[in-house]
């Protein structure tokens, strides 16, 4: 299938036309951050259950060439720990039609691999980074790797991985008090900072609603230091966006808890192991690992895909009566 062909949309019942694929590549994470697992670590996936590579770029191809995907963003635990990343990059680069390429990384290895991922098709980077304070990284992080992560920062803008985003998730008594100083970080070296309303996807089930920091409240935060002008919304864009005023820096809020964007979601996710995830919050999956194992043709990889897709409900409703946590924490599902 070439880059003429023009595959009908994957649609839900709502309407919904997704375009937007999150591959993990690993459940594994070279840091321990309290809001997401314990300090020993979990139970990782057995190496036979992880997608080879030729099944991810075999999947990544269906969804391109089959069901009108456009964008792929490679995610974890931390997708950087993946051997002979630049080389799957290039192989996903070479598709036909080729999908925006993304990686989202918490950049402790960044430095080393920057270069080497934009040469293989990487379009661009966004990196979590909680605070700025080495000795406050450490605590939330469980280990003591900022000047890494900061040099990781640097080695993609000079890579040309742009933009260069760098998310935050905030709690109340760790590192609200820093929300605006990331900002003006951001703005000082050219990355776009968004900040993440923090939600119930921690391996421990410790996650806690008062503790969250709120969309109203960052932006309460940002405008007691800055003048935001508003940014007009990208189609199903997550991100509320601001320019700082007198500046080109943008700033993002990322409002997943209390100004959820559900109703116009384009994301579809496949774990490390093959499963196909409908929502960050699905208590159900798809196991498309299994049938391509078995021996399933494209078409059949195809309509496991949409038929999928077709059951996709409405939203996550956290807060409301219905809302059950997903049984796989975040670094499983693919963040």
């Amino acid at each position: 299938m070439n880059s003429c062909s023009h595959p009908a949309p994957l649609t839900d019942r709502f309407g919904r036309v997704h375009t937007d694929l999150r591959g993990s590549l690993t459940d594994r994470c070279n840091l321990r951050c309290a809001y997401c697992m314990p300090a020993e670590g979990l139970d990782w996936l057995p190496r036979p259950e992880l997608l080879a590579d030729d099944e991810v770029v075999r999947l990544v191809r269906v969804a391109v060439e089959r069901l009108g995907i456009t964008a792929v963003r490679l995610t974890g635990g931390e997708p950087l720990l993946r051997r002979g990343l630049p080389g799957l990059v290039a192989r996903l680069h070479a598709l036909d039609p080729a999908p925006e390429l993304s990686l989202t990384t918490n950049g402790v290895g960044l430095a080393r691999s920057a270069a080497a991922l934009r040469e293989a098709g990487l379009d661009r980077v966004n990196v979590s980074l909680d605070t700025l304070r080495p000795e406050r990284f450490a605590e939330i992080t469980r280990r003591d790797r900022l000047a890494d992560v900061l040099a990781g920062l640097r080695a993609a803008r000079a890579a040309g991985l742009a933009p260069v985003k760098v998310n935050a998730v905030l709690v109340h008594g760790v590192n609200d008090d820093e929300i605006a100083d990331l900002a003006a970080f951001g703005a000082e070296h050219g990355y776009v900072v968004r900040f993440i309303e923090s939600m119930p996807l921690d391996a421990q089930g410790a996650w806690d609603r008062d503790r969250m920091v709120t969309a109203e409240e960052i932006l309460h935060r940002l405008g007691e230091r800055f003048d935001l002008v508003p940014v007009d919304r990208r189609d199903n864009a997550p991100a509320e966006e601001w320019r700082i005023a007198g500046t080109d820096a943008v700033v993002g809020v990322i409002a997943s808890v209390t100004r959820p964007f559900c109703g116009g979601c384009d994301r579809v996710r496949l774990t490390a192991d093959g499963q196909l995830r409908t929502c960050l919050f699905a208590t159900e999956e798809s196991d498309l690992r299994a049938l391509m194992r078995g021996g399933a043709d494209d078409a059949a990889l195809e309509a496991a895909w949409r038929s999928a897709i077709g059951g996709k409900g409405p939203g996550h409703a956290i807060g409301g009566p219905d809302f059950r946590r997903p049984e796989r924490p975040m670094s499983a599902i693919g963040g």
